[in-house]
């Protein structure tokens, strides 16, 4: 089994890529950082030595590099059986008063990068009959933060891409989920004194993920909300 996950050296990304290792998926991932990327390689294959682990150093932030990056899976891996669409940026502002270029940075990264990797491999799925698209959409695509106007209308326009794809990929027998996480402990929050049980950890998320995937083929999981026991932070 082959998956791809973008941003895969920190937090959620970090947890899930753990998880699909765990389980005996081969992984193609994406980051900024060529360091942290052949650490998570090596760590992933000591982990488990029967998977194939690669990474490519991309800024999703940059369409060409997203591009490159689904070329280079393309070159690696025959077929795609799952696709996690993890990779994303919160910029606390509000719409009136952000500073330009913050909406269309948030836009590129947690919206146009996972258009364009659902078209690509999308297609692929389609085609072969078979596979897993996963979003990692936010609480705030349901609900929107107001000191956090752009990054949640960039997640509501991934939760309506998502259920877009579920309905063109449903005849086709490939599942589409979108994964809503609400406050959870990654490096965004590095300094916090919140204690850590206020959060949702990442390897919630990545078991989630794993969950989905390991659901019958009969069943589609559409929409996942996990939130932290006392409320959102």
């Amino acid at each position: 089994m082959n998956a791809i996950i973008t941003g895969a050296t920190k937090g959620m990304g970090r947890a899930i890529a753990f998880k699909l290792a765990e389980a005996g998926y081969n992984i193609i991932f994406c980051a900024r950082n060529k360091q942290e990327i052949d650490t998570l390689c090596n760590d992933l294959m000591a982990l488990n030595p029967s998977v194939s682990v690669q990474g490519l150093v991309s800024d999703c932030s940059d369409s060409l590099q997203v591009e490159r990056f689904s070329g280079f899976v393309q070159q690696h891996f025959a077929t795609v059986d799952v696709l996690i669409n993890n990779v994303g940026v919160f910029i606390p502002a509000s719409v009136l008063d952000e500073e330009e270029g913050n909406f269309q940075k948030q836009l590129q990264i947690n919206y146009l990068t996972a258009y364009h990797l659902c078209r690509v491999f999308g297609r692929k799925m389609r085609d072969n009959r078979k596979g897993h698209i996963i979003n990692i959409c936010s609480v705030a695509a349901i609900t929107p933060v107001v000191a956090a106007g752009s990054y949640s209308v960039t997640k509501a326009a991934l939760l309506s891409l998502t259920k877009v794809l579920r309905q063109e990929l449903m005849a086709h027998r490939v599942k589409v989920t979108a994964i809503h996480p609400g406050s959870t402990l990654t490096s965004s929050w590095e300094g916090t004194t919140i204690p850590p049980e206020r959060f949702i950890a990442a390897a919630d998320v990545a078991d989630a993920v794993l969950c989905c995937l390991k659901m019958s083929v009969g069943a589609n999981p559409d929409e996942l909300l996990i939130t932290p026991s006392e409320g959102n932070i």
